[in-house]
């Protein structure tokens, strides 16, 4: 078994480990564990003698200290499932050596390209070898990358005790893409300060900050008649729905909006002539802005209904998660620390924000204040997903520097 960054990444993307919203188990899919248990042993085998998986599919590690001074207890995190978007079943990693410029052209689906002009990143690879799935699967860089650069600088350390460091603990999660991903997290155990989630994207970034979050769920009690006897009486709940999602506006969707701009998502339609729930996503980094949108879609369902008196709805909206630039900023030497490495990797730091949310969203919040820093991943939970080998190995000598920062700056 060899233990390079990509001999690694190309072990952890075969394990199917995509997560299922519609479970209610933890972890959401026993398979999972399938690969928490390869990453403990790997972690075993590297001389981290507490790793272990536990009964949540959680596994956690500690790089003991080698300095004779208090270092902060900084934790590395990733998670392991991949996204129930599209199928993570019989992943077949591809390299492209040396990638030359142009177009990629998937080798198992030939309709799947990743285009220049549509991943401008690409240009940026020229010479770098480029893994990518052969097109009828997710490659699950998302957050299999991140695995991979963890355990990659563990090692490294391990090895390399000259390297002056704290404490370091590790935290493989499940869960993640479906919202519950910290839901079984020990804080006790693992016993971090700070942290550093390794889930994003481009090379050189670091993110400080992510989309608030809630969820919405709209149920409609319509008036069901048999249809031959309908008129002036039926009140159809499925067209009620769809005059619901018919008055959203165009312009605060996901497909029409960047940047800080928040949005109304309509993740899911069902039902009956009788009854129809309606889910929703309301996405804003700024709390007002979030309940601002909860506001008008509630506007709009009650206008909606006024035409149909005899019906009735339900307006629930539950809390996701909250932007941790509000925690982060009380922090600010986990960015500062951050940016360091990421200068001494040979990189030109980028902050950034997410246009999304982490895990460190709700460990910020649950009182382990966290940042993003970047696996080297592309467009995620499709099958034109794409990572680079040079980019990975910039991320383990990021986390290699971040560790002697933390300590030279202690």
């Amino acid at each position: 078994m060899t233990d390079t960054v990509t001999d690694r990444f190309l072990r952890y993307v075969v394990v199917d480990t995509q997560s299922d919203p519609a479970s209610a188990t933890q972890p959401s899919t026993a398979k999972q564990k399938n690969l928490g248990r390869i990453l403990a042993e790997e972690l075993l085998a590297i001389v981290l003698g507490d790793a272990h998986l536990d009964e949540h599919g959680y596994v956690y590690a500690t790089i003991p200290s080698n300095v004779d001074k208090p270092v902060p207890v900084i934790c590395f995190c990733s998670h392991m499932d991949t996204a129930p978007d599209f199928t993570g079943t019989n992943v077949k990693p591809q390299i492209v050596r040396d990638y030359s410029g142009g177009d990629i052209r998937l080798t198992g689906d030939s309709q799947q390209v990743i285009r220049v002009d549509e991943h401008p990143a690409l240009k940026d690879q020229i010479g770098n070898d480029i893994i990518t799935s052969d097109g009828t699967t997710l490659l699950g860089a998302d957050d299999k990358a991140g695995l991979a650069e963890i355990v990659a600088a563990a090692k490294y350390l391990v090895d390399h005790p000259d390297i002056r460091h704290g404490t370091i603990k590790l935290l493989f999660t499940t869960d993640e893409e479906i919202g519950r991903g910290v839901d079984k997290v020990d804080l006790k155990k693992l016993g971090a300060q700070f942290a550093y989630t390794v889930d994003g994207e481009t090379a050189g970034h670091i993110e400080d900050e992510t989309f608030s979050a809630d969820s919405v769920e709209v149920v409609i009690h319509g008036v069901a008649i048999h249809p031959g006897f309908a008129k002036g009486k039926m009140e159809n709940s499925i067209r009620i729905a769809g005059a619901i999602v018919d008055r959203l506006p165009k312009n605060i969707a996901p497909e029409t909006t960047d940047g800080r701009d928040g949005f109304i998502h309509p993740t899911g339609i069902s039902g009956s002539m009788e009854k129809a729930s309606l889910g929703f996503i309301i996405r804003d980094f700024d709390e007002q802005g979030l309940v601002d949108k909860e506001t008008m879609l509630e506007a709009i369902v009650k206008d909606v209904m006024k035409a149909y008196p005899g019906s009735s709805h339900t307006f629930t909206v539950r809390h996701q998660y909250r932007n941790m630039k509000t925690i982060l900023d009380r922090h600010p030497e986990i960015v500062e620390n951050a940016v360091e490495a990421i200068r001494r990797a040979g990189m030109t730091p980028v902050r950034g924000s997410i246009r999304g949310g982490t895990d460190g969203s709700r460990l910020s919040f649950m009182g382990l204040p966290c940042a993003n820093l970047f696996a080297g991943g592309h467009a995620f939970h499709s099958p034109l997903e794409w990572v680079s080998r040079q980019d990975m190995e910039r991320a383990v000598k990021t986390l290699v520097e971040l560790a002697k920062v933390w300590a030279e700056r202690s």
